[in-house]
């Protein structure tokens, strides 16, 4: 693992953050995962917790993991709000090596940015569903990254960044039923003011049953 994607590479990051506002969760929860029934949740690179929390506030039971004990620090803090319905397990681990102990009825990912090949991260996701479970994955357009990451924000490099055939290429036809495979602009905020354009992958699957 370089420096550059380290624990603590990843906590000086969070430690920089200070006081600043946590990022809302990202709208693909919304349009992609409202109308299924909770379950048990993993939230894989869950930073500080704003996607895991949705979760949590919905009903799902979550499991948020992240390499960095500061940002689980960060992220365990938001979970005072009276909203949530289910309790949030943060878990410090590093997904390249973790394994889980049961599959999940819903893996999601925002913007992870594993110590290995971005697809083969994603594949590694994808076993650890369940039968008749969902996956949801989230990167930034592989043709844009040189123009607005999400994370520019924050000013950390970005390496989550794929194109919807690169994540269809690891999810096998007979096995998966892909109901979403898009790329979406949306218009961001960023600190200091001004606005930014975003260009997301979003890919949903079904393991089949």
């Amino acid at each position: 693992m370089t420096s550059e994607f380290s624990a603590a590479f990843w906590d000086s990051h969070w430690e920089e953050r200070g006081d600043d506002p946590a990022l809302p969760p990202h709208p693909a929860l919304e349009t992609e995962i409202a109308d299924l029934a909770p379950g048990a949740a993993l939230e894989a690179g869950s930073g500080e917790g704003a996607e895991a929390v949705w979760l949590a506030e919905h009903g799902w039971r979550v499991t948020a993991v992240d390499l960095s004990a500061r940002a689980l620090r960060r992220a365990a803090a938001r979970i005072s709000d009276p909203r949530i319905a289910m309790p949030v397990e943060w878990l410090h681990a590093d997904l390249t090596t973790w394994e889980p102990l049961h599959p999940f009825d819903l893996v999601t990912t925002f913007y992870a940015h594993p110590a290995m090949a971005q697809d083969a991260f994603y594949a590694r996701l994808s076993r650890w569903v369940a039968p008749g479970g969902a996956l949801l994955i989230v990167g930034h357009e592989e043709a844009g990254r040189h123009d607005a990451p999400r994370e520019a924000a924050h000013s950390h490099p970005s390496t989550a960044v794929t194109a919807p055939r690169r994540i269809l290429s690891v999810l096998d036809e007979g096995e998966w039923a892909v109901s979403t495979a898009d790329v979406r602009e949306r218009i961001v905020g960023i600190p200091g003011g001004g606005i930014r354009t975003l260009r997301d992958v979003v890919v949903r699957a079904t393991r089949r049953l």
